[in-house]
């Protein structure tokens, strides 16, 4: 019997997958590795290090799919553990500064996320302010930087955002404005 997994729900999905069906978790993939990449890039603030974590979150989701609560976003649940691998590698790049003495982030590593819409000059034209948006994001903390990212980003609503971060709605509201508040201070009036 062949299944058309683009029809599926995240939840059919996961529970095809539980039942030995791989190629169901290959369509969780394609469905949700743009945006977590995405995530995960905004949050560490590297490319290639974003890649290896977003695979890192992809497998640990394949690892605990039995605990994914198919009635609930599979984007959520995702975010939630993109954001847990970040922390921790976040946590091992401090250690490893501690040890070597080396910058946590260099303005090499810090790189412009690509726009797909405008053209090559308007690209160019922004570019500048994008990579001072950039820099302005990786200076919030990461409480207030993760709400961003999730909410603006992303596109998560609140109760979603709320649901990944584990607060209340209510802390992302309160999050969410002050990082936008930091990051008026940090742009200044432009």
């Amino acid at each position: 019997m062949s299944i058309d997994f683009a029809t599926c729900t995240d939840g059919e999905l996961a529970a095809l997958t539980l039942a030995g069906r791989q190629t169901a978790f290959a369509e969780i993939l394609n469905r949700h590795r743009k945006p977590i990449y995405r995530l995960v890039r905004g949050l560490v603030g590297d490319s290639e290090e974003a890649i290896d974590l977003t695979q890192d979150c992809f497998v640990a989701a394949y690892s605990h799919l039995g605990s994914y609560d198919g009635n609930r976003p599979m984007r959520a649940w995702l975010s939630r553990i993109a954001i847990n691998k970040c922390r921790d590698w976040r946590r091992r790049r401090l250690v490893r500064r501690l040890f070597s003495g080396a910058e946590v982030w260099s303005e090499e590593e810090v790189r412009a996320v690509p726009d797909d819409g405008p053209s090559a000059f308007q690209t160019l034209a922004a570019k500048g302010e994008l990579g001072r948006l950039t820099k302005a994001i990786d200076r919030l903390p990461s409480s207030l930087r993760e709400v961003l990212l999730l909410r603006t980003v992303e596109g998560l609503s609140q109760a979603e955002a709320a649901a990944v971060l584990a607060v209340s709605g209510k802390a992302v509201e309160t999050r969410l404005h002050r990082a936008r508040t930091r990051l008026s201070e940090f742009l200044g009036d432009r």
